[in-house]
C-alpha cells in the first residue's frame, strides 16, 4: 500500500478502530476537494489496532467534534511536508451544533435559530446537558 505524503494538512492518528469512517462522515470531509486517506486496522503497539486518516488540505478542522468522538485522537499538523504541530484533545466543555436535544419542550427544539448548546455534566460517563433544559445527553 502507497498513501503519499502530506504537503499541507492534517494526519489523524490514534483513532480507535473501525471510527475512521464515522470522523470522515461527521467532519464532512466527503465535501471537499482534495486528497483524503483512510488507513483501517493499522497495527498499534499501544492501541492493538488503529485507524488513520490524512488529510492534504489546509482546512478548519472541528476539533470539538473529534474530542467528542474520541478523545484519544492526536491531530498531527502538516506544513511544507514537516509536522509543525501535534495536539492532544480531551473532551471538550461545551458542544455547540452537534448534539440535539431530546426534549420536545425545550426551547432549543421550538426555536430552530437558536443553537443547540451542550455543557459537559459528567467527564467520566461522558454526560453532556442541554445549556436551556437541563435535559441529559449520553451515549
Amino acid at each position: 500500500m502507497n498513501v503519499d505524503s502530506i504537503k499541507n494538512g492534517f494526519v489523524l492518528d490514534h483513532i480507535k478502530a473501525g471510527c475512521g469512517m464515522q470522523i470522515y462522515r461527521d467532519l464532512h470531509l466527503d465535501e471537499i476537494d482534495c486528497p483524503v486517506a483512510i488507513i483501517k486496522n493499522v497495527p498499534s503497539k499501544k492501541m492493538g489496532k488503529k485507524d488513520i486518516i490524512k488529510i492534504d488540505a489546509d482546512i478548519e478542522l472541528d476539533l470539538d467534534i473529534l474530542g467528542y468522538i474520541d478523545p484519544g485522537i492526536t491531530v498531527n499538523v502538516i506544513r511544507n511536508d514537516q509536522k509543525v504541530e501535534k495536539k492532544h484533545l480531551s473532551l471538550p466543555e461545551q458542544l455547540t451544533g452537534i448534539l440535539k436535544c431530546k426534549n420536545p419542550r425545550c426551547i432549543s427544539s421550538t426555536e430552530q435559530e437558536l443553537p443547540q448548546i451542550f455543557k459537559l455534566a459528567d467527564k467520566e460517563k461522558r454526560v453532556y446537558r442541554c445549556l436551556y433544559c437541563e435535559s441529559a445527553f449520553k451515549e
